[in-house]
C-alpha cells in the first residue's frame, strides 16, 4: 500500500509537468498542476498514517518511508497545494500566458524533487535530490526576465551550489571514515552510518559533521550563509517565494537533522549539538536586526523566514523530546504561515504596483478580506498567541531552558525585537494615510484569496489545539532521532 501511494506522489507531478509541455496552453497547464497538487496532498496523509511508528524500505533500500521523512512530505505537499491555487490567480496578472505551460512544468518539477528528497535513504542520493531542487528552482526563480530576477537566480545557483558542495565534501569524508568500520564498500544509507559513527575517528567526524552543517545549512539559509535567501525570495513570483519558504527550507533541514542523528550516538554529540544552537541563534539574532530596517515587502518576508529557519536550528540543537516536538510542529506551522504572508505579499505588490512598503499604505481598505487574513497572518507570523507558531516557539523554549539557558535568553530578547519590527511595518501599511495612487482592482480574486483562507484556518486551529495524535507522533520521531543530548 505505501508502495502505490509513493508511486502516485511522485508520478503524479511528473505527468502534471509532461502535460504543461506538451500542450503548451496555459489554462490546461494549471489544471493539470493543480489537480496533481491535490492528489499528492491526498496520497501523503496516508502516507503519514500508515508509516507511524515504523519504518519501511523500497527500491532496493534507496527509498525509506517513516515518521520524520513523511512529515516533512506532507509539508512540502500542503505548500505545493496551496501556492498552485495562488499561482493560478497570480500568474495571470504577469500577461506572459505564453511561457506559463513553462512555469508550471517547472513548479511541478520542483515539488518532484523536494518531495523526493525527503524519502531518500541513501545520503549521497539525497544531496542529488537537494542539489536538484537548485537547478529546478533558479529558473523559477529568475522567470521574470527582469534584471534583478536573473541577477537574484544567479547569485542563488552559486552560493547554493558552492554550500552544497562543502555538504557533499562532508558526505565523503563521513563515508570515508564508516569504510574503516563496514568495509571498503557498503550501503550509504542513514541507520549503516549511524551504527558506524560511534566507532568513526571523533576528528573526522566532526570535520565531515561541520561540513554538513555549513553545506546544508547554506541551502537553509542560516545566517551567515544566507546571502542569496533574500534575493532569491523578494524577485521570485509570490507562489514561488512560498515553495521555497514553506516547503524548500524544510527538506534542507531535514538534512541537518539526519546528519544529527547519526552523530548523536557518538562522543561528539554534545558539540554538534551546540554547533547547531551557534548557528540558530545567530540566525534569529541576524534576521531580527534585518527585520528592524527593511522597506521592501518581499525582503521583510525572507528576513522572516531566515529567522524561522533560525528557531528551527535551535529546537534542533536544544533536542529531547520537546526540542524536536517543537521542530517539527514549527515545520507544518510556518509553512502555512509563511503561504499566507507570501499570497498577501504578492496581492499588495500587484495591487500597488511597486515592492516598497513606503509605496503601500490603506491597505485594508483596498483590500477588505485579504487585507484582514495578510494582518492576521502578521501578527502569528511575530510568535502571538492564539497561532500555531506561538505554541511551537513556546515548545521549543520549554526544551532549551534545560540545556541552553543563555540561546533562550537571547531568544526571548530578540522576539520581542521581531514581534514590535515586524508589526510596526504593517501598522504603517495598514494605518498611515492612504497614499494619492490607491491599489488597482486586480481579477482572480478567488484564485487568489482562497489559499489564504486555507492557510489561516489551520493556522489558527493548530494554535487552539494540538492534536494528541501529532504530539505521539513527534515523540516517536524524537525517539527515531534521538535527540536527547547525554
Amino acid at each position: 500500500m505505501l508502495e502505490a501511494l509513493l508511486f502516485i506522489v511522485f508520478l503524479t507531478p511528473l505527468i502534471a509537468s509532461a502535460i504543461s509541455l506538451i500542450a503548451k496552453r496555459p489554462r490546461v497547464a494549471e489544471y493539470a498542476t493543480l489537480a496533481a497538487s491535490i492528489i499528492v496532498l491526498f496520497a501523503s496523509v496516508p502516507v503519514l498514517v500508515l508509516s507511524s511508528h515504523r519504518s519501511s524500505m523500497y527500491w532496493r533500500n534507496y527509498l525509506i518511508v517513516n515518521d520524520f521523512g513523511a512529515w516533512v512530505m506532507l509539508c512540502v505537499a500542503v505548500v505545493y497545494l496551496l501556492s498552485t491555487l495562488y499561482a493560478i490567480g497570480y500568474m495571470r496578472l504577469l500577461n506572459e500566458d505564453r511561457r506559463l505551460p513553462l512555469f508550471y512544468a517547472l513548479f511541478s518539477g520542483f515539488a518532484l524533487t523536494m518531495l523526493g528528497a525527503c524519502v531518500m535513504n541513501n545520503i549521497g542520493v539525497y544531496w542529488i535530490a537537494i542539489e536538484l531542487t537548485t537547478l529546478i528552482s533558479t529558473f523559477l526563480v529568475g522567470f521574470e526576465l527582469e534584471a534583478e530576477s536573473t541577477e537574484a537566480a544567479w547569485k542563488y545557483i552559486v552560493v547554493v551550489s558552492a554550500g552544497i558542495s562543502l555538504a557533499l565534501l562532508g558526505t565523503v569524508l563521513l563515508y570515508w571514515g564508516g569504510s574503516f568500520v563496514l568495509g571498503p564498500t557498503y550501503q550509504m544509507t542513514w541507520s549503516a552510518l549511524q551504527s558506524a559513527a560511534p566507532k568513526i575517528y571523533p576528528p573526522l567526524l566532526s570535520v565531515s559533521f561541520l561540513l554538513v552543517l555549513v553545506g546544508y545549512g547554506t541551502k537553509a539559509g542560516l545566517v551567515p550563509m544566507h546571502t542569496w535567501l533574500p534575493d532569491a525570495h523578494s524577485e521570485s513570483p509570490a507562489p514561488v517565494s512560498a515553495m521555497l519558504s514553506g516547503a524548500l527550507l524544510n527538506t534542507a533541514m531535514m538534512g541537518i537533522a539526519r546528519f544529527l542523528s547519526i552523530v548523536n550516538v557518538t562522543s561528539i554529540s554534545r558539540f554538534a549539538h551546540t554547533a547547531v544552537v551557534c548557528f540558530g541563534i545567530l540566525s534569529f539574532v541576524v534576521a531580527a536586526l534585518f527585520i528592524t530596517r527593511q522597506t521592501g515587502v518581499k525582503r521583510l518576508m525572507a528576513y522572516s523566514s531566515v529567522e524561522h529557519l533560525g528557531v528551527q536550528a535551535l529546537g534542533l540543537g536544544f533536542g529531547g523530546v520537546l526540542g524536536i516536538a517543537g521542530t517539527l510542529y514549527h515545520m507544518l506551522n510556518h509553512s502555512l504561515n509563511k503561504s499566507l504572508m507570501f499570497f498577501g505579499a504578492g496581492n499588495a505588490m500587484r495591487g500597488y504596483e511597486t515592492k516598497e512598503m513606503r509605496g503601500m499604505r490603506g491597505v485594508l481598505k483596498a483590500f477588505p478580506v485579504t487585507g484582514c487574513l495578510w494582518l492576521a497572518g502578521a501578527i502569528a507570523i511575530a510568535g502571538a498567541p492564539p497561532f500555531g507558531l506561538f505554541l511551537s516557539e513556546f515548545t521549543i523554549l520549554r526544551a532549551g531552558m534545560a540545556v541552553y539557558k543563555w540561546a533562550v535568553f537571547l531568544f526571548l530578547i530578540f522576539l520581542i525585537v521581531v514581534f514590535i519590527s515586524f508589526l510596526a511595518h504593517f501598522r504603517r501599511m495598514y494605518f498611515s494615510r492612504a497614499s494619492d495612487a490607491p491599489a488597482k482592482h486586480l481579477t482572480g480574486a478567488v484564485w487568489r484569496g482562497l489559499p489564504m483562507w486555507l492557510a489561516f484556518v489551520p493556522l489558527l486551529v493548530l494554535g487552539l489545539w494540538w492534536p494528541q495524535e501529532l504530539w505521539n507522533v513527534f515523540t516517536h520521531m524524537a525517539a527515531e532521532l534521538g535527540g536527547s543530548l547525554p
